[in-house]
C-alpha cells in the first residue's frame, strides 16, 4: 500500500475507494460505504490492512456529513457528490473505527510502527468525535 500521509485518503487503497465511488450510481454509493464499514466490524478476530484502510475512508465520508465533520480530501476524496447517507451509519462507523483501533487490527500494528502513530490517531479522534452523538 502506498502511504502519503495519516488522512483518511492519504493512501492508495482508500483513494482507489473514493474512484470506485465515483464509478457507480449515486443511488448505488451509501451501499458501498455500508459494505467497506460491515467488513471491519465482521472482522473481529483480525483486521487486514486493506479492510481497515477502507474502513476509515468510509468513515470519513460519513463523518463529512455530520455536523462537526471535516470536509472529504478534495484531491484523493471523491469527486461525485455522495447523497445524504442514512443515521444508522453512524454507530457502524464508529464501531468499524473501534475495530481499527483494536489491538487485532493490522492497520493499527503498521501505524504503531512508524513516527507518525500518534498523528494517525489524531485523525481516527476527530473521525470519533464527528461521528459521536451529541450529548
Amino acid at each position: 500500500m502506498g502511504t502519503w500521509d495519516t488522512s483518511p485518503f492519504g493512501n492508495d487503497t482508500a483513494a482507489d475507494f473514493a474512484g470506485d465511488l465515483d464509478d457507480l450510481p449515486a443511488e448505488d454509493r451509501p451501499e458501498a460505504i455500508r459494505k467497506a464499514l460491515s467488513a471491519a466490524v465482521r472482522e473481529a478476530d483480525h483486521l487486514d490492512s486493506p479492510e481497515g484502510v477502507l474502513a476509515v475512508a468510509a468513515a470519513a465520508i460519513m463523518a463529512a456529513q455530520c455536523p462537526n465533520g471535516r470536509p472529504v480530501d478534495p484531491i484523493y476524496g471523491p469527486d461525485e457528490p455522495i447523497p445524504p447517507l442514512p443515521a444508522d451509519l453512524r454507530p457502524l462507523a464508529l464501531t468499524a473505527l473501534d475495530q481499527v483501533v483494536a489491538e487485532t487490527s493490522e492497520l493499527r500494528e503498521l501505524w504503531d510502527d512508524t513516527e507518525s502513530a500518534q498523528e494517525w490517531r489524531t485523525e481516527i479522534n476527530h473521525l470519533r468525535k464527528a461521528l459521536s452523538p451529541e450529548p
